[in-house]
Formats: structure tokens, sequence, C-alpha cells
């Protein structure tokens, strides 16, 4: 999920620790509470950072290590051992299952996503992405947007936020009910397809689409179960070819490999440098597929310059790209 949703989650989660009489009959156990709560579930995204590296970086260990299993067991146990400095009269076991709950929410609804997360390292780097909130969901944040103003008027946080999450959970099952629908259009649309993805969008009924049959790539959009195609790309597998192999030695080109199920790629040569260039089908926006890999080689296969990450334009991505000259 987005910052945001992540803070109005974690002051929530705070205000429904008053279910503990241990925090809600000391002050000073609640506000470490709270504070635990609102920095656990901030924590896992701090590998943001990564971006001022660069976008390879970024893309390849963006909530990878940060939210593993044993991350979401040291992040509370981290947060804690600060807040205990802070607030040494409160009852630090208190302060720490709540923490500890806030760490794991923030990794269990990142899994809904369509980026997901690698929740399950060290067992197995598989991204977990279940796909069916989108990362900024309105609903879910105006929900508890609405939950915090009741309480800030004067509710019990318990009744309040309980009533919020049951709705919550209950969105979340509609929100599968209406995927699988979108995903049994698909197969009716594409009969033949091997493979199917669904990415949500901010809007409830709409869906970005991307499936694969045994030619063809195909990308559109469902609204409900209403599927139209924009795109049908056809299958080529990636030529054994040296300017490929020196491509693919490149980081940017590496780490968005590792990163899209789902890709085409193109290779052209003007002025004397050959391009190399790997376009992600799921995030179609405007008749545009804004996230790429590109490498640049000369006549000696060396790497001139690369660049992996979201673009919007043509013109943005050359400009990208000189600015990475080696």
């Amino acid at each position: 999920m987005d910052t945001g949703t992540h803070i109005v989650m974690g002051i929530a989660l705070g205000g429904l620790a008053t279910i503990d009489p241990v925090v809600a009959n000391h002050s000073i156990t609640f506000t470490a509470v709270l504070a635990g709560t609102i920095i656990g579930s901030q924590a896992p995204d701090i590998d943001t950072v990564l971006k001022l590296r660069n976008n390879a970086v970024y893309i390849r260990h963006h909530r990878g290590a940060t939210h593993s299993i044993p991350a979401v067991v040291t992040w509370p146990l981290l947060i804690t051992l600060g807040l205990s400095i802070i607030f040494p009269s409160a009852d630090m076991l208190h302060v720490w299952l709540w923490t500890f709950l806030a760490v794991f929410l923030h990794v269990f609804v990142d899994i809904f996503n369509s980026y997901g997360t690698q929740a399950l390292r060290p067992i197995s780097n598989q991204w977990v992405a279940l796909g069916v909130i989108n990362t900024f969901d309105p609903i879910i944040f105006g929900i508890h947007v609405i939950g915090l103003l009741i309480w800030a008027l004067g509710a019990d946080p318990v009744p309040t936020f309980l009533v919020m999450y049951g709705i919550i959970v209950v969105y979340y099952i509609v929100r599968f009910q209406v995927q699988n629908a979108v995903r049994h259009a698909v197969k009716l649309k594409i009969p033949k397809a091997e493979r199917i993805i669904i990415a949500p969008t901010m809007r409830f009924y709409q869906w970005r689409i991307a499936a694969i049959d045994g030619n063809h790539y195909y990308v559109g959009r469902a609204y409900g179960r209403n599927i139209t195609i924009y795109d049908k790309f056809e299958r080529q597998p990636l030529p054994e070819d040296p300017v490929v192999r020196a491509a693919l030695k490149d980081k940017n080109i590496d780490a968005f490999l590792s990163f899209s199920p789902l890709y085409r790629w193109e290779i052209t040569r003007h002025d004397g440098i050959h391009e190399v260039r790997f376009i992600d089908l799921r995030y179609r926006s405007n008749d545009y597929y804004p996230f790429v890999a590109v490498a640049h080689l000369d006549d000696d296969l060396e790497i001139v310059n690369s660049y992996t990450g979201w673009i919007f334009s043509e013109d943005k991505l050359h400009k990208k790209l000189d600015f990475n000259l080696d």
C-alpha cells in the first residue's frame, strides 16, 4: 500500500489497541503503543531509500528483505527497544505485541497489491502478489479516515475500529469475487490463455489485463465482465545473439528481468548503436507502456548507457539515457 494508507492503518491500530486492558489503563503504555503501531506500519518501507542509489537496486530489493519473515520479527524488536528508552515506564511486552501486529499487517496487506512482496523469504524468493487491491485504494483509505474522525469526535475506538476492520474484510472478499469474475471473462475472450495477469486500478470495476496463449501476448482492460483487448503481440523467444547476451549482463536489464513476469523485447540499431529494450506489458497507460528497461551498446558490445524504471514518453526516456552516460 501507499505511505498514507500505512500511516492511517498504524493510527487506527493504535486506537484498537485500547481493547487491551494494559494499554487502556496506562496512558504511557498507550502512547508508546501508538508510537509503535505508527512506526511499525512504516518500517518495512525503509527500503524506499534505495531509490537514492539507482532504479536497478530499488527494483531488485524493494519489498524484499525488509518485508521478509526475519524482518517481521526484527522490526518490532528494534522499535520496542527504541521506545523503551523514550518511555521507560511503559509495559514493553504489550508495546512489542502491538508493534509486531503493525509490522505484520504492513507486510500482509502489501501481498494483495499487484507489486507484491517477497514475504516468504528466506523460505522462498518468489514474489507473492495477489493483485486484488491497488497500491492506493481510495475506499480503504477513506474508511480509515472516517474511522479516525469518528474516534476524534469522542467515540469509543474499540467498537469503531472493529466495525471498520469488519467492513474492510468484507471489501477484500468482494474484490476477490470481482477479480474471479474478470478472470472467467478473460478465459471466455481468450480460450487458450495459458496465463492471465489481472491488476487492479483505483476504480472499483476497472482492471488491467495481460494474458499469454501459445502464440501471442494480449493486453487490455476490464470493466466488470466487459473485456477490451487493446494490443496483441506475437510471442517470440529471445534470440541467441551476441548483442542480447551482452545486454543481459547490464544491471538495469538484469533488475527488470528479475521483477517482470510478462514482457516483450525489441532490438534496433541506429546511429551506430544497438538498442535492446524490454517492455513490461502489465502497465499499459494511455497507449503507452511506461515500465521498461533499455540498454545501448556500441559495435564492440560495450554498454554505452542503460536505464530501467517508469517513463511516460520517449523524450523523457532519451533524457534519462543521456543522463546515464558512463
